[in-house]
């Protein structure tokens, strides 16, 4: 006896469409990606992630995107060395961290520095590091809400699900 066409038809026509797809996140985010500058928001933004990578078993990818300054690098100013002194620190502090909760949570953790503005070393991370998630913290300058944050803007890109920690 057959039958006609009906829920198992639907289901399977379904899974055909979407067998030939890539999904990617489907049982929870696997990398996070956090971007860090040191400023409060952002470490806000890496103790949110951290929690959220212990939960989900994520690894978690702390991104320090280091600013490129023409124009303070013209002028003399050892810009790649105070740079690479914040990236330095801030691992750091992430170590610090770590140590201290050392048995209690453990969290998987990598440090990534790109240079560049800190939107397009973001959204290289996350391609790069195949992120399933990103988090920032939210622009705590007051012009970003006129002229759009980096938040903002990775929000409109729409290629991750992205968290903004105030």
């Amino acid at each position: 006896m057959t039958a006609g066409p009906g829920l198992s038809d639907s289901l399977r026509a379904v899974t055909e469409q979407h067998s030939h797809q890539f999904e990617r996140g489907t049982d929870g985010p696997k990398v996070i990606v956090v971007g860090v500058d040191g400023s409060d928001s952002s470490l806000r933004a890496a103790a949110y992630a951290g929690g959220l990578a212990r939960r989900q078993r994520a690894l978690l990818a702390v991104v320090y995107v280091q600013p490129v300054m023409a124009a303070g690098a013209a002028m003399g100013a050892p810009v790649a060395e105070t740079t690479d002194e914040i990236a330095e620190d801030l691992v750091a502090q992430i170590r610090e961290a770590t140590e201290r909760t050392k048995g209690i949570f453990d969290v998987r953790w990598e440090f990534h520095t790109f240079r560049g503005d800190p939107y397009g070393g973001l959204v290289k991370a996350a391609d790069e590091l195949k992120a399933d998630a990103v988090v920032v913290g939210a622009s705590e300058q007051a012009g970003h809400r006129i002229v759009g944050s980096v938040a903002v803007r990775l929000v409109k890109a729409g290629r991750w699900p992205v968290t903004v920690v105030p």
